[in-house]
């Protein structure tokens, strides 16, 4: 996809969003660079929102205005590195990603940001206290849908309600090679799947499996409290063949 058609693509998806959610958004702009991450090679940054804080004693759209940035050379870098890349819904999840930050901003949720918050939130969820189940999320994301928060791997997969139905396995990858391990029977927002034998010395590694949502039950999801079902088992993966 070239930049024009991405520009019209993005803008198109941007439209979508109702005007209650864009408060305080000033626009989206679509850049042709693909930054990359200054310690993982072939890393790149798909989005941004690049907030502005003015000086108030409390937080509004007046006080927090932000604009989101959308990276063409990125997403193009992406898509070349193989067959299967949807430019549509890469564009639609960093969209409305980015999207939530601002939200965040607004509501002056500082607290979620950075790897404290992700260490924290570790600490409640194996005190068995409620937690937040994306927390991983703000943790160091080393390349796309693989987190650490300190010594904690987290690889997400991200499917549809309906992808898991009937399904028997889940396949990953974990540092190159190919795994398989059963899929969930009962059905959660959140699934945390620890590895047994796949993290080094004291680094433990989790298969987070999200259940994927529509943009409308994201937000939603921001402005109304309630509780995500959350599953939790170990397992030991089963190495899968690399060879044709």
């Amino acid at each position: 996809m070239n930049f024009a058609e991405f520009e019209a693509l993005a803008r198109e998806l941007y439209d979508e969003i109702p005007e209650v959610y864009l408060e305080g958004i000033d626009g989206l702009t679509v850049r042709r660079e693909a930054p990359e991450h200054p310690d993982h090679p072939g890393v790149y940054t798909l989005g941004e929102c690049l907030t502005e804080e003015h000086i108030s004693d409390y937080g509004s759209s007046d006080t927090t205005r932000s604009v989101i940035a959308l990276y063409w050379g990125s997403f193009r870098a992406l898509s070349e590195k193989g067959q299967g890349f949807d430019w549509e819904e890469e564009a639609w999840e960093t969209l409305t990603h980015e999207l939530r930050h601002h939200l965040e901003s607004l509501a002056g949720d500082d607290a979620l940001e950075g790897v404290d918050y992700a260490a924290d939130q570790s600490f409640k969820r194996f005190d068995g206290e409620p937690f937040d189940p994306w927390y991983y999320q703000h943790g160091d994301e080393v390349e796309p849908g693989i987190y650490q928060v300190e010594k904690a791997w987290f690889i997400e997969l991200s499917l549809a309600a309906g992808e898991l139905a009937g399904r028997g396995s889940i396949d990953f990858e974990w540092r190159g090679r190919p795994y398989r391990v059963p899929a969930p029977d009962e059905p959660a927002d959140v699934h945390f799947v620890f590895l047994e034998g796949l993290g080094e010395e004291d680094e433990v590694v989790e298969l987070v499996l999200v259940r994927r949502q529509g943009w409308w039950e994201s937000l939603k999801g921001f402005f109304v409290a309630g509780a995500p079902e959350v599953g939790e088992w170990e397992v030991e993966p089963e190495p899968l063949s690399t060879s044709g």
